[in-house]
């Protein structure tokens, strides 16, 4: 069963840094696309950064310049350097991906289980 693993959040100061990974576990053949998403209390989820085929990435306006996603494409993990955090990038962090698995089956909407960034003033 494919999954994703992820790990790195935390609590940091504003000005801080931190840096979020999301593994694939279990046997897959390509991914397509994975991104980071976050979900803050009373707002709705947004979409933080993406990467397609390992090298095309968006960012939301609020984190351009801050945060910088890559991937690793021999290990199949996504990382997100997060720098000159703000109070207002506290929130839980989803990773997601869509990929083809080792049956070369399309799956599509995979998401982690969540970790928590909390930024103090």
């Amino acid at each position: 069963q494919v999954q994703l693993v992820e790990s790195g959040g935390g609590l940091v100061q504003a000005g801080g840094s931190l840096r979020l990974s999301c593994a694939v576990s279990g046997s897959i053949d390509s991914i397509k696309a994975m991104g980071w998403y976050r979900l803050a209390p009373g707002k709705q989820r947004e979409l933080v950064a993406l990467i397609i085929s390992g090298s095309t990435t968006n960012y939301a306006d609020s984190v351009k310049g801050r945060f910088t996603i890559s991937r690793d494409g021999a290990e199949n993990t996504v990382y997100l350097q997060m720098n000159r955090l703000k109070p207002e990038d506290t929130a839980v962090y989803y990773c997601a991906a869509d990929l083809v698995d080792s049956n070369l089956r399309n799956i599509y909407d995979l998401w982690g289980q969540g970790t928590q960034v909390t930024v103090s003033s």
